[in-house]
Parts: structure tokens; C-alpha cells; sequence
């Protein structure tokens, strides 16, 4: 099942591709209902990946670890040009996945090691500060006597972000640091860039690299109360992890532990205020909110799509996958599958299953950090909700996403209020 399509058709967005564009995130589920309907397994010559569609392949797929690896997790989509790959082999670049490209037996004994660093007990002990985190910045935003805010920059570009350096351990005044590097490593990873668009990317991964190295080595003489501090006293009583493994742990977390975070408070709101009735509903009763957060995972979640390789001639949804091949499992399709979820291009606070989405993966890979990202938004919502019930969008208000293979993130979520 390969594509016949010219190179200009390719780029054109043909009909064979069904309106999909792998980087465009703006609106993509019209594209993934059409995937669904006409070609859910489909090859994209584009971006040489089988791009997968249903809900029930995806599942499948994640669940078995043994054919369809997840070594591919991390992989630039673009090659590294020369002159990127030279400035970090130069720079002592040799970050490696945390967990998510990891495979057993390697993925299994340090996650093993993170579990139990990465515990509720840690969360519980950060809530009050996210808390008053996000009644600092909401509050802030409402002393403006324009009435105007975006709820991307005033509120979830901080929240997350503090949550993790503090978790980790890490200088919570360097936040605008912290975002560059992980708008590189986006960027470098997930990104479409040219060679000469990676060079300040490649240089940014170099000086964060660099930072996840000199906290474990830190770590070792402070002995901290974080989650490095953590690993280290447990290397130290025997635990098999070493102090790159842990570096490699620091510079996953220190991405997706408030990159996702940041886009979902920021979609929570945008979805929930594009909804004034469910808004209303989940103001006037707060109890509601833990299912309204795992409804906008699973509507908008903030990584769409995912990767694994087939290490075997093998199938999907009955069509033949060869070995070596790539695979992208596009989680934001599978959350919308109406064989799985009524109705599911349609948003409800009440929808009874809406915890059965894909946003956290599934499998020996299921997002660690998932009750604290969810801890962070529930937060979020309630004190948005206490405090400016009367929130909104703008009006006319036009809001994009940033374009990047598997994270759909809003540039901005322009909002008003009422007195």
C-alpha cells in the first residue's frame, strides 16, 4: 500500500491524503474523521511514516511493545543538518529519551527507579503552590483596567513550569530559559526546519543538555529535597540507574513536565469558554471539573500524534506493515472514534467514558506524570472559575497553533471579562 502521488501533489495536499498535513495544527480533525472513514491505515510519502488513525489500532499498537518499538520516539522527523550536528557533538551533546524512547529492558528498570521517585506524595506537597501560583497570575491579570488577557501568557506558560523546576529542583528563576530550551527541542524533534533554521535550536539543546548534567552532579553534593535528590539517594542504596540515565530523565521532565502541561491548562480554558453553557455548568459546580479535564484531553489533547517502528513484517487494521517501518499514531484521531466515543467530534463535561482517551499513550509507556499534569489544570479551572467566573473569550478573537508533527499548542488564547 505505497503512495503513486508526484512529489508536487505530495505537497500539495492531495486528495489521496484526505486534507491531512502533518504539521499543520490549526484544525486537524476534519482530516482525522476523513483518515478514519476512507484510509485509516495510510503510508504518507511526505513524511515516510504509516500515519494510523482508528482507536482501536492505535491501542493495540501501544499495548504491544514487542513488535512496535518506541526507539523512534525521539528521532529528529528532519535529519540534522551538518553544521546543527557539529555544534552538538562539539558541545558534549548525548542527551537520550528519559523514558519515552526507551525499551525494556532498559525502559522498565528506570522507570522503575523514577515510580518511585515520581510519587502522589510529591505532588500533595507542591499543591499549595500551584495553588497560590495560579491565584497570583489570575489575579494579576484581572487588575488590568482593559479588561484583556491570554491565558497561554498570563497563566499556563508559568504555572507548569515552576511546578517542574521546583520538582526537579532546578531554579525556578530562570522559567524564560527553560521555555527556549523546550521551544528548541520542540522544534528540533517534531519540527519542520532547514538546516540553517536548526543551528540556534541545536546550540539551545547544547546549553540545556549541559544544565540536566550539572544538577545530578549537584545533586551528589547537596543532596536536595527534589526528584534528583531523590534518584540520587537511591543510586546511592543500590537502585540500577546512573547519573546520565538520571540526567536523561531531567531533560525529558524538564520538557514534557510543563511543555504539555502548559497546553493543556491553556486548552481547558480555550475549549471550556468556546463552550459558555458547559462553562457556566462547571462554574456554578466545581465538582465537575475532574471530568472536564479528562473531556478536554481527550477533545483537545495536547499531543496528537506519536511514534513507533514495526521490528517485524506485521499488520495494522489489516494492512501490511513491513519491517524498519515508521509508524504515527495519531492519538488525536483516536480520541474522536465514534466506534469508542458518541458523538465524539462533540465536547461534553459529562461524557461518562471520556477517561478511556489516548492523550497520556497507554501501555508499559503510559505518561508518569499524567495525575500531576491533571492535578495542574483541576487547580487551574478552580480558581479561574472562583475568581472570574464571568471569563470569555474575545470577541473575533482568532486563535492559532504552532505547527509541529505530534504537539498542537495555541500560540495564544485571547480573553475579557465582566466587572
Amino acid at each position: 500500500m505505497t503512495s503513486t502521488h508526484s512529489p508536487a501533489e505530495a505537497t500539495t495536499g492531495c486528495p489521496a491524503h484526505h486534507g491531512y498535513q502533518p504539521f499543520a495544527q490549526d484544525d486537524p480533525f476534519p482530516a482525522y474523521a476523513a483518515l478514519r472513514a476512507a484510509e485509516p491505515v495510510m503510508y504518507d510519502e511526505r513524511i515516510r511514516y504509516w500515519v494510523v488513525s482508528r482507536y482501536d489500532d492505535i491501542k493495540a499498537v501501544f499495548e504491544d511493545w514487542q513488535t512496535f518499538s518506541s526507539e523512534n520516539a525521539q528521532a529528529p522527523v528532519r535529519e540534522r543538518g551538518p553544521q546543527a550536528t557539529r555544534i552538538m557533538a562539539e558541545g558534549g551533546f548525548t542527551a537520550y529519551s528519559g523514558l519515552s524512547a526507551r525499551i525494556p529492558p532498559d525502559h522498565t528498570r528506570i522507570r522503575k527507579v523514577a515510580a518511585k521517585a515520581f510519587t502522589p506524595r510529591r505532588f500533595k506537597v507542591l499543591e499549595p503552590q500551584i495553588r497560590a501560583n495560579v491565584v497570583r497570575l489570575v489575579e494579576t491579570m484581572l487588575a488590568r483596567p482593559q479588561r484583556r488577557g491570554d491565558l497561554v501568557g498570563d497563566l499556563a506558560y508559568d504555572v507548569p513550569t515552576i511546578t517542574i523546576l521546583t520538582l526537579i529542583g532546578a531554579d525556578v528563576n530562570q522559567i524564560d530559559t527553560f521555555k527556549r530550551w523546550s521551544d528548541s527541542r520542540a522544534a528540533m524533534t517534531w519540527g519542520d526546519l532547514s538546516d540553517d533554521e536548526q543551528v540556534p535550536h541545536a546550540r539551545n539543546l547544547v546549553e540545556y543538555w549541559t544544565e540536566c548534567r550539572r544538577l545530578v552532579a549537584e545533586a551528589h553534593e547537596t543532596q536536595p529535597d527534589s526528584l534528583v535528590g531523590d534518584m540520587i539517594r537511591m543510586q546511592a542504596a543500590g537502585d540500577p540507574i546512573s547519573d546520565h540515565e538520571i540526567a536523561s530523565l531531567c531533560y525529558s521532565l524538564l520538557f514534557a513536565g510543563h511543555e504539555t502541561t502548559t497546553t493543556l491548562i491553556s486548552n481547558a480554558l480555550r475549549v471550556l469558554l468556546s463552550h459558555p453553557d458547559q462553562w457556566r455548568e462547571l462554574a456554578e459546580d466545581r465538582s465537575r471539573i475532574p471530568g472536564a479535564v479528562d473531556e478536554v484531553l481527550r477533545y483537545s489533547p495536547s499531543i496528537v500524534g506519536w511514534r513507533r517502528r514495526a521490528l517485524r513484517d506485521t499488520e495494522i487494521g489489516g494492512v501490511a506493515i513491513p519491517n524498519g517501518a515508521d509508524i504515527l499514531l495519531l492519538m488525536g484521531s483516536a480520541n474522536r472514534d465514534e466506534s469508542r466515543f458518541a458523538d465524539g467530534e462533540s465536547f461534553d463535561i459529562a461524557r461518562p467514558n471520556a477517561r478511556e482517551h489516548l492523550a497520556f499513550g497507554f501501555g508499559i509507556h503510559y505518561c508518569l506524570g499524567n495525575m500531576l499534569a491533571k492535578l495542574q489544570a483541576k487547580i487551574a479551572l478552580e480558581e479561574v472559575a472562583r475568581l472570574v467566573p464571568g471569563l470569555r473569550l474575545a470577541d473575533n478573537a482568532e486563535i492559532r497553533f504552532g505547527d509541529n508533527l505530534s504537539f498542537r499548542a495555541p500560540t495564544a488564547v485571547p480573553v475579557t471579562w465582566e466587572d
